[in-house]
């Protein structure tokens, strides 16, 4: 898991942005006799960039005089665009506390969004804007699966309120873990050296083809600015909880049916895994044949079950199981490995949705 000296999770102070001067420098003609790495970075640069947004937050406060109300603003990141019906993703600390959020397109039209749905777990959110007359072009996604490190990457977004502003580097690792203030883990993201700074919050990381590969939103860094350690939630997450936030305005978690003990009880008991708690009746964990924790009549805890692999995946705590979880949806079947009495058993359930 990385560690932070400082978790930079706040956007910048907001500017002005969607300068006209610096859109039409951004389309000179490319010069020629550049390297071939450098006319990929300036076509992928052109091609994403107007997918890029600015994400301004607010708060409305009324006047006790002229009980006039008036926008005071917060915060600023980046976003994208996800696709041409007005849906916008950025990072859900971009927009938190917000009583107003607009949108700045990179034509310099500013809209007004309202929140279609957010996750906590992966600190997304997405937005929605109306738009009637502005052509939308979405980013295309990527694939994270089969990133490597040294691998070239592109962020685009708005640090220090600087709209559109490019930044190149490498993946510098993969598999890395970050906090997120809802006190749960990201797993698998992306680190970069990529310049990324306050503003580049919820902004695209893309390769060298174009295509998303990451949600830029966390940096590493003592001093507030960047050290070039960058973190990105990988595209497979984003595919995954995007579509629900827009269909459902939230995800659709999927479980067994079970509550659990701490972590720390666990670390007193000297257990790895996870322990189940109680099983609700009628769920897939009670089908499957788990157990409540049994306690006998002096109050000891005489038996209890610990659930230590979901599918191919060892569990050792809580965010493992949690993690374990976010790769499937309810009606999936998986296979369940747990331990009893010394004993490592393997069962099949079927996920249901859960709270």
């Amino acid at each position: 898991m990385a560690t932070f000296a400082a978790a930079v999770l706040a956007a910048a102070v907001p500017t002005a942005v969607a300068d006209p001067v610096h859109a039409a420098l951004a389309e000179r003609p490319i010069p020629p006799g550049l390297l071939a790495n450098e006319r990929n970075t300036i076509e992928v640069f052109r091609r994403a960039s107007p997918s890029v947004v600015y994400v301004r937050n607010a708060r409305l406060a009324r006047d006790r005089f002229s009980l006039n109300v008036t926008a005071i603003p917060r915060g600023a990141g980046s976003g994208f665009l996800w696709d041409d019906k007005g849906h916008v993703v950025t990072n859900l600390h971009v927009i938190r506390g917000a009583d107003a959020v607009s949108v700045t397109l990179a034509d310099g039209a500013t809209h007004q969004a309202h929140l279609v749905g957010y996750d906590e777990r992966k600190d997304l959110a997405v937005l929605r804007i109306e738009v009637t007359e502005a052509s939308l072009t979405p980013l295309q996604l990527g694939d994270s699966t089969g990133l490597v490190v040294g691998q070239k990457v592109l962020a685009i977004g708005n640090p220090f309120g600087l709209d559109r502003t490019l930044t190149t580097g490498v993946i510098s690792a993969l598999g890395r873990e970050i906090p997120t203030a809802g006190g749960g883990v990201i797993e698998d993201v992306v680190q970069t050296d990529a310049e990324i700074n306050p503003g580049n919050s919820g902004g695209p990381l893309l390769d060298s083809a174009g295509r998303l590969i990451g949600v830029n939103t966390a940096i590493y860094s003592p001093t507030g600015s960047s050290a070039g350690i960058g973190f990105a939630v990988p595209v497979s997450a984003v595919r995954r909880v995007v579509p629900q936030l827009i269909r459902h305005g939230k995800v659709r978690r999927a479980g067994l049916g079970v509550t659990v003990l701490p972590d720390y009880v666990a670390e007193r008991w000297g257990v790895s895994g996870v322990i189940v708690r109680r099983v609700t009746r009628g769920s897939p964990a009670a089908g499957a044949g788990l157990r409540s924790l049994e306690v006998g009549r002096r109050g000891d805890v005489e038996r209890f079950d610990v659930i230590v692999g979901i599918g191919k995946r060892d569990i050792t705590d809580f965010d493992d199981l949690s993690n374990a979880f976010d790769r499937y949806d309810p009606g999936d079947e998986i296979l369940v490995r747990y331990r009893r009495d010394g004993k490592v058993r393997e069962v099949r359930a079927r996920l249901v949705e859960i709270d």
